[in-house]
């Protein structure tokens, strides 16, 4: 019995953890990437896995579910390959959201009470709590509240981990090899042209990231994925200094937020070799990866607020990258009802690192036709806010009928 073929477009953190998740179940699985893997959007993240930014509904639902997945996903790389999960560098260290002002403590504490409704551990901290948990962290703060399920990986490492496993669980990879169009036969994709030829199969998962919707035009099927662009700070390496990851209260804001324009809040966090890493900001500028000294300079002066005695400490570098943005801030997962065949796994802007495996577990369920681990509707590709037309508005190309 032949079994169903899955070509994953796109070799990034989601398309890794998808790759393992369905070969892993058996199927027949090929993952395509115009670049290589991890190389976008992927390696220009920080890394974060959280439930403190999200809010009760779908998306912290699909968090949580990806937080209990997350340490099995790695223990279980390393029964397979003993050490594959030293490479994601996973850190349970928790994260501490800091109100600086009596407007942020109130929004804080009703956001964390509202969270705590649904199954979140969010701990509301005094002021010796905090200054015993952040030594460094500035006096000037109006509320604290403590996380302790949120995490992180080294993102390069873990997407190349769950790549790995993919492999070694009969994937095949194929990099420098860029969609081009769909070839389709009586309303389903059957194949898809490639600047190194064609290649056939029975579903095809678009997860390419903040390329998605521009996929999806070259398909034939165009969803609303948008780039929305981050900056980040980098230092030299330091002693302990931030030892959870550290933000202010308005990054649930500017998360939540579908303006264009610039915004910034403070995201402080160390990584295992020292350095801290400083965010962050959002803004729509398309593909424009020119990183702007002005807003450097924003998320730097946002972060100084918490911790001041970073004013002294070096930037070792700085990076940027483009997240998948959906208007309604949820992500795309399962079938593209216009055409038959196509998936998509795509739309999780920043947070794709924490979601990959629980997307990956529930797209499983679904091309199974299992029991699916949480409620897949409000990730449904057919909504209204998930529907895209190109971003130039021209139409989008027909794809490549069969003969």
């Amino acid at each position: 019995m032949s079994r169903t073929r899955v070509v994953v477009l796109g070799a990034g953190i989601i398309g890794a953890a998808c790759a393992r998740e369905l070969a892993a179940a058996g199927f027949d699985v090929a993952v395509v990437d115009r670049a290589g893997a991890a190389a976008a959007t992927t390696s220009h993240g920080e890394g974060n896995i959280l439930v403190s930014d999200k809010g009760p509904g779908p998306e912290l639902e699909l968090a949580r579910l990806s937080r209990r997945l997350w340490p099995e996903v790695l223990a279980a790389l390393d029964e397979r390959t003993p050490g594959a999960s030293r490479a994601a560098e996973w850190e349970p260290k928790g994260g501490i959201v800091v109100a600086t002002t009596p407007g942020g403590a109130d929004g804080l504490l009703g956001f964390a009470a509202a969270q705590r409704a649904a199954g979140v551990r969010a701990d509301p901290l005094d002021a010796a709590e905090l200054r015993a948990a952040e030594p460094f962290l500035t006096e000037d703060h109006t509320a604290a509240v403590h996380y302790p399920e949120d995490a992180q990986v080294q993102p390069a490492g873990a997407a190349a981990a769950l790549l790995g496993d993919a492999l070694a669980a009969g994937a095949r990879l194929h990099t420098g090899r860029e969609v081009l169009g769909a070839v389709t036969r009586g309303g389903r994709i059957t194949a898809v042209r490639t600047t190194r030829g064609t290649l056939g199969g029975d579903v095809f998962l678009d997860a390419a990231g903040p390329w998605a919707g521009e996929l999806s035009v070259r398909l034939g099927a165009p969803v609303a994925v948008r780039p929305r662009r981050g900056e980040i700070l980098v230092t030299t390496p330091l002693p302990p200094t931030v030892f959870h990851k550290v933000y202010d209260a308005d990054y649930v804001g500017a998360v939540g937020s579908g303006a264009g324009e610039l915004m910034t809040s403070a995201v402080v966090e160390a990584t295992r070799a020292g350095s801290v890493l400083i965010g962050s900001s959002r803004r729509r500028a398309g593909f424009d990866d020119r990183t702007r000294p002005e807003v450097l300079s924003a998320v730097a002066a946002k972060a100084l607020r918490l911790f001041p005695a970073l004013a002294a400490v070096p930037v070792m570098r700085a990076y940027g990258g483009f997240r998948p943005y959906v208007p309604d801030h949820l992500p795309l997962i399962g079938p593209d009802p216009r055409l038959a065949g196509l998936w998509h796994a795509t739309g999780h802007e920043g947070a794709g690192i924490g979601l990959s495996v629980g997307t990956a577990r529930l797209l499983r369920d679904l091309l199974l036709d299992a029991e699916p681990a949480l409620d897949p509707a409000p990730f449904r590709v057919d909504r209204p806010a998930a529907l895209g037309t190109p971003p130039d508005g021209a139409p989008a190309p027909a794809a490549k009928e069969e003969s």
